[in-house]
């Protein structure tokens, strides 16, 4: 092969080595800085919807409340796809 090609492949192959190595420091620093969110940012605690409530403190029938959830998906998927 001529010097030309070798050094081409050489070329090639130190920079991808590079990359490699670079993405593999990525990953690491991303995983390491997911782990100090967790520990020092944990997840709320989940909320009670407030609409669950008033509809049970309003006494309003759960058939009804049903209905409407079922109406408004329907037009969800029918006006918003």
């Amino acid at each position: 092969m001529s010097v030309l090609l070798m050094s081409g492949v050489e070329l090639m192959l130190v920079g991808m080595g590079i990359v490699f190595l670079f993405l593999a420091m990525l990953v690491v620093a991303v995983n390491f800085m997911s782990a100090l969110v967790q520990r020092f940012f944990p997840a709320p605690l989940p909320v009670k919807s407030p609409v669950a409530t008033t509809a049970k403190s309003a006494g309003i029938d759960p058939s009804i409340v049903a209905a409407i959830s079922t109406a408004i998906h329907q037009y969800r998927s029918k006006h918003y796809n």
